[in-house]
């Protein structure tokens, strides 16, 4: 498909500096462990956009830095890679850092992130923003929304958007239930099983099936629902379709279902319909997993096409 006939995407919501430190033994309380350390841009939106961009899509990214250090080199770093930042500066706000701790195996320790900048921000953080962009995209522009957006700014976002083709993540099981009031505006929800849970209120038990039937009582049109190592499912229009997971040696678990969200959205730009579009994401999140931090430096559309 030519660049002309593509799809833009504006991805919208966290914009972070995050530090990643991978210890060379297992991690243990109350003492220090030797580790290698690494630091790049971070958030749920920002891994889609940088994703997006190593993946050939024309992509945008709304957010929001403070007046310091590390929104200099998140906006150098963005630039260089080829983001479009539409960033807005909160004045005595410390721009949103994000701490990691993983173990040997790549599995998460611990985690810790300072997102004041965001989630305590006025509804209509993005107001101008949205519309500067909304005056120039080409028709058929795919939104994406993370729900680190506090629930008012979701409302005012998604109203803003309009009939736009709207992709959301859950994000986390704590930040997931913001996004209830507007389940309806979207025409894709990317979540895990814990997200799902916290969403429906189920029971942790629950099938996943009963999840994704819960979900679209709540007025989802389609989602993509994982659940660790096990099938994925893909729930459009009613249809259901599971995807197994490329089985591989983890290194990295941070950006894993990030990437799955990325690539499947770059399907999509790309004119794929959904259900041919989610085997996209896999390859994506699987090559993700084999590297250290949120982007896989090797991701590209060639890449994951032949995966």
């Amino acid at each position: 498909m030519s660049p002309s006939t593509e799809s833009r995407v504006i991805s919208i919501g966290a914009l972070h500096f995050d530090t990643i430190a991978h210890a060379s033994s297992p991690i243990r309380p109350e003492t220090s462990t030797p580790a290698r350390h690494s630091s790049k841009p971070g958030g749920v939106a920002t891994n889609i956009a940088r994703a997006l961009v190593k993946l050939g899509v024309d992509t945008g990214l709304v957010g929001v830095l403070g007046e310091d250090g590390p929104a200099h080199t998140l906006i150098t770093k963005l630039a260089a890679e080829g983001v479009k930042l539409s960033h807005v500066v909160r004045k005595g706000f410390s721009t949103g850092q994000y701490l990691a701790l993983h173990n040997p195996d790549g599995e998460l320790a611990a985690a810790c992130v300072d997102d004041k900048i965001l989630s305590e921000a006025p509804p209509g953080l993005f107001d101008k923003s949205i519309e500067e962009l909304k005056s120039s995209l080409p028709h058929g522009t795919i939104w994406f929304l993370d729900a680190n957006l506090p629930e008012a700014m979701l409302h005012r976002v998604t109203d803003a958007i309009g009939k736009g083709r709207l992709i959301a993540n859950a994000v986390s099981n704590a930040k997931a239930p913001c996004l209830k009031a507007v389940l309806n505006k979207l025409d894709c929800l990317m979540l895990n099983r814990g997200e799902a849970i916290a969403l429906t209120g189920l029971p942790e038990e629950s099938a996943a099936e009963k999840l994704v039937e819960a979900l679209h009582h709540m007025g989802l049109k389609s989602m993509v629902l994982t659940s660790g190592s096990d099938d994925v499912l893909l729930s459009e229009t009613g249809t259901l379709t599971r995807f197994s997971p490329p089985a591989v040696d983890v290194v990295d678990v941070t950006g894993a279902g990030d990437a799955l969200t990325a690539g499947t959205i770059a399907a999509l730009a790309k004119g794929i319909p959904l259900k041919e579009a989610v085997p996209y994401g896999l390859s994506a999140a699987a090559m993700t997993l084999q590297n250290t931090g949120a982007l896989a430096q090797d991701l590209s559309w060639d890449a994951i096409e032949n995966f």
